[in-house]
């Protein structure tokens, strides 16, 4: 432990600081970007008295205090893509060429919160997992923080390049993966497009020896044209570990094919999956230098990343056209009013639950509503009041992407679930609640509602700083698939605090 640091902060401390050792960057310099990625952080502590002062964006800043980084920190919670999300969004502010150097850290831990959590989902294997095997029962839990620097810099010796990256949904469900395997598989070719794939020594596969999971990366990789390519999961030696995972498993692979032989899968025996891959159950030697990192998560969330040996007398330094963009309509809501592009519109400031007299008001035509955590709920009516300016309302609209900023994560619907596991007589833990306890997860009811399959990610910042959401918005438009954002901040405390203000922009030509 580092004193003034908890668990948690004291690993992405550690964990930085060794990565930094081999690196000759300025911790201290603005053009050092600092992304930690994270699905719940100090969960832990949320019973705490100090909870408010743990939220990610505080602990962040405490991290970035003590390394000496003087760069706003920037936490991505994407649920299980979060690690390969957050190199995805630091390799295009790099690309934008605000920064010169990103120090990339992914953190879980495993708490009594995030245990539940998955027991209640029925998700966790009582002995050692079986990636893409047919008697796999489910995950087990690991923890651990990982580091990544990216940089423009090219170093003296002969180093990795993350060439391209891309986040997709399944505009599906916001458990359950799409059974084709839709949004893997259309991130899977993004990466890939323009590579010669016999290219590839490996793909790194997400394989978290879930019945769903494991199904769908196999009909995603066989759809993509990369069944004879070798696959591999690491989950089997020391679990899933959350925000780290994409991470921790882009270095292992890239030390792996490194050294030509890539680590068997650990716990598989026997084929489960019926799309066509290629698993082994021993080391296989790899002589090419290049793989791709895929990953899935709750909210219907897809990442893939390419990477590929960067050679000495390669010139990896280039740098994109930063895209600007158009606000073309804006809503915003708080306990005591609508403002839908600049015209107030009637509230009920005297119910008992605000945002579901909006909904009943102004929409009350999707059900699934009242399933919905508070957070969720916000988004929803926010966006289908947005989403209603247009003319005609677009629907399946396939350049499209959800990108959303709050400070305090999911916090009301985190206390609302730790009452359902206090230890005890009434401890039921509520698959329905921890689901929604991953802020990402209103990206996930948005784009199940409108059809959406492109990127949908979210961000945890201090405050609601401008500067940095048109930083993160301008360099998503980086992803040329992209021609229109729904941006904006939302964020919910209890029923007198909370605000959503969410804008439709569109990428200037």
């Amino acid at each position: 432990m580092v004193e003034g640091l908890t668990w948690f902060e004291s690993l992405v401390y550690s964990s930085v600081k060794n990565a930094l050792l081999d690196c000759d960057i300025d911790v201290s310099s603005q053009r050092t970007l600092f992304v930690i990625s994270t699905t719940k952080a100090n969960i832990e502590h949320l019973q705490t008295s100090e909870y408010d002062t743990l939220e990610p964006a505080e602990s962040a800043n405490r991290i970035a205090s003590v390394l000496g980084v003087v760069c706003q920190p920037l936490v991505v919670c994407n649920a299980c893509i979060s690690g390969v999300a957050a190199l995805v969004t630091a390799q295009r502010l790099l690309e934008s060429g605000g920064y010169d150097n990103a120090i990339v850290v992914g953190c879980d831990v495993i708490s009594h919160f995030v245990v539940s959590g998955f027991q209640s989902l029925k998700a966790l294997s009582p002995e050692p997992c079986r990636p893409f095997d047919i008697e796999r029962l489910g995950l087990n839990l690991g923890e651990a923080a990982a580091t990544m620097i990216l940089s423009v810099n090219k170093p003296q010796t002969v180093s990795w390049k993350l060439v391209r990256g891309a986040i997709r949904n399944d505009g599906y469900h916001i458990t359950s993966p799409s059974p084709k395997g839709d949004g893997c598989a259309c991130a899977i070719n993004y990466v890939t497009e323009g590579i010669a794939l016999d290219t590839l020594s490996a793909v790194n596969v997400h394989g978290t020896a879930t019945m769903y999971n494991d199904q769908m990366e196999s009909k995603a990789i066989a759809a993509s044209g990369l069944s004879a390519i070798p696959i591999n999961t690491l989950k089997g030696y020391y679990g899933h570990t959350l925000g780290a995972s994409g991470i921790l498993e882009t270095i292992i692979t890239m030390h792996s094919v490194s050294h030509g032989e890539l680590l068997a899968t650990r716990g598989f025996s026997e084929i489960g999956v019926s799309g066509k891959v290629n698993i082994s159950a021993s080391p296989v030697s790899v002589s090419k230098h290049s793989f791709v990192k895929i990953i899935s998560g709750f909210g219907g969330c897809n990442a893939a990343v390419y990477l590929e040996a960067s050679s000495e007398n390669k010139e990896d330094n280039e740098f994109r056209e930063d895209c600007d963009y158009s606000v073309a309509h804006s809503v915003k809501i708080t306990p005591y009013s609508i403002v839908v592009d600049g015209k107030q519109i009637e509230i009920d400031t005297s119910t008992d639950n605000i945002l579901a007299d909006i909904y009943k008001r102004h929409i009350g035509s999707y059900p699934k509503f009242y399933k919905m955590d508070r957070l969720s709920q916000l988004g929803f009516v926010a966006s289908e009041l947005l989403l209603n300016q247009e003319y005609p309302r677009l629907q399946q609209c396939a350049d499209r992407a959800i990108v959303l900023f709050n400070h305090s994560s999911s916090v009301w619907v985190d206390c609302e679930y730790a009452k359902s596991i206090a230890i005890g007589d009434d401890y039921f833990p509520s698959p329905s609640l921890f689901v929604y306890t991953l802020p990402n997860i209103v990206c996930g009811e948005i784009a199940v509602r409108n059809g959406y399959h492109t990127e949908t990610s979210f961000y945890i910042i201090p405050n609601k700083d401008e500067n940095i959401m048109h930083e993160v918005l301008t360099s998503t438009f980086l992803d040329d698939s992209l021609q229109s954002i729904l941006a904006g901040w939302i964020d919910y405390e209890d029923e007198s605090h909370f605000e959503a203000e969410l804008k439709l922009i569109i990428k200037s030509k």
